[in-house]
């Protein structure tokens, strides 16, 4: 994939004399003691990402880790006291101010934590207000303004004012915003916490679903974990101005960099966090279509399972043919497809274990994971659930101690 940005050894330090303090921080010292000592304050150290065309990249961090420091050096609301950040391959550290206007009104656009609203204009004159400032023609810019009021579901909502609406609402004025000037990338600084816990979730389902229809790179900040996990594409991890680790949010789990990385991610949920192509085990025991009852009997017996998935050529599943049923059938001279069971419960591998649970509890079989086209992709089995929410961070052995459990088990449902 395209690098769309990338941020190299920025820090950013206030204060009267930062490349000072950037010897004292090389040095060792701590954001407390440099405070202390000098009064100025270390914000971000020596930061270094890149960032994805088309992703969603999470700076998560708890208060006074850098994390919004950071953020605001990536549209130059923060000049970095050191460092570079090229966009497109252009250090935007470098442009002159006629340079970075242009830089904010077409490349970058940012949704703020409390809205920033204009109380007395209208929802919908609040989301042209980008393209006014631009001189886009009064027909034009409403036409934008309400192709995103619609993408972001307030369609109707048009000549209401922001002390009419409920805070979603008002920060899905502020994505409309902000999507209505078209930026390539979209900074948003805790865009949700200042909501509440159900209207939030809403809001991060909500942003999910945009992103998948518009594809934009997104920079997303947050104190939460969770939040971070269920949205980021890969996370950043801050600590004292200093990155901590990157990933993805599995990497992470399974890879924790350091004991503050597993202290951070110890209570998150997991379940809401590892999707099904994260816990699935490779599909064995699958029986072919044009293969016949004989040959389901035996890969069924070699495997020490009770139950076989069956396919056609290309692994599209057709259903499942249990040892019993097809014992019967050869007795009745039936075929396979006569015993064939096509009652089976299937996922997406962008399904969260949080969903896979009920699933999984209910089926008489394993859940199998299919994609778009229904090819096999993987199957899934209560002890994958029970380990991934048990925090099997990936370690071979463990793998293969459960693995074998399914192997040797006489039945699978």
């Amino acid at each position: 994939m395209t690098v769309k940005m990338k941020v190299e050894n920025v820090s950013k330090i206030f204060g009267p004399r930062p490349k000072r303090i950037v010897k004292m921080v090389e040095a060792g010292e701590s954001k407390t003691e440099i405070l202390k000592k000098t009064g100025h304050t270390v914000g971000v150290y020596n930061a270094s990402m890149e960032i994805l065309e088309g992703e969603t990249f999470v700076i998560m961090g708890l208060s006074g880790s850098g994390k919004s420091t950071l953020i605001r050096c990536l549209n130059m609301l923060n000049r970095p006291s050191s460092g570079s950040i090229y966009v497109d391959g252009k250090d935007i550290v470098k442009y002159n101010p006629k340079q970075l206007k242009e830089y904010r009104q077409k490349k970058i656009a940012m949704v703020f934590q409390h809205f920033g609203l204009f109380s007395h204009r209208t929802i919908l004159g609040n989301i042209e207000y980008g393209l006014e400032i631009k001189n886009v023609p009064k027909a034009e810019r409403r036409k934008i303004a309400q192709h995103n009021l619609e993408l972001v579901g307030l369609k109707g909502w048009e000549d209401k004012y922001p002390d009419e609406l409920s805070g979603g609402m008002q920060q899905r004025v502020g994505i409309a915003r902000a999507l209505a000037n078209d930026p390539d990338i979209l900074l948003m600084d805790e865009p949700f916490s200042a909501l509440d816990p159900l209207i939030r979730r809403e809001m991060q389902l909500e942003l999910i679903d945009i992103q998948n229809r518009l594809q934009k790179t997104i920079i997303f900040i947050t104190h939460d974990v969770n939040e971070a996990f269920k949205i980021g594409d890969r996370v950043a991890v801050m600590k004292d101005g200093n990155v901590e680790q990157i990933g993805t949010p599995e990497e992470i789990l399974a890879e924790p960099a350091n004991e503050y990385i597993s202290e951070f991610i110890r209570d998150i949920d997991r379940s809401k966090v590892l999707q099904a192509e994260n816990i699935m085990s490779r599909p064995f025991g699958l029986v072919s279509l044009k293969d016949g009852l004989n040959m389901a009997i035996k890969v069924m017996r070699e495997n020490g399972i009770s139950s076989a998935f069956v396919t056609e050529r290309n692994r599209q599943l057709k259903g499942i043919v249990t040892i019993d049923a097809a014992i019967e059938g050869l007795k009745q001279k039936k075929t396979l497809l006569d015993v064939l069971q096509t009652d089976v419960n299937t996922v997406d591998p962008s399904e969260y274990v949080e969903n896979i649970i009920p699933m999984v509890l209910e089926s008489k079989y394993p859940l199998v994971v299919v994609n778009e086209a229904n090819v096999i992709l993987g199957i899934i089995l209560r002890v994958h659930v029970l380990a991934s929410l048990v925090g099997d961070n990936g370690d071979n052995e463990a793998d293969e101690e459960i693995e074998i459990d399914v192997l040797e088990e006489p039945v699978i449902d």
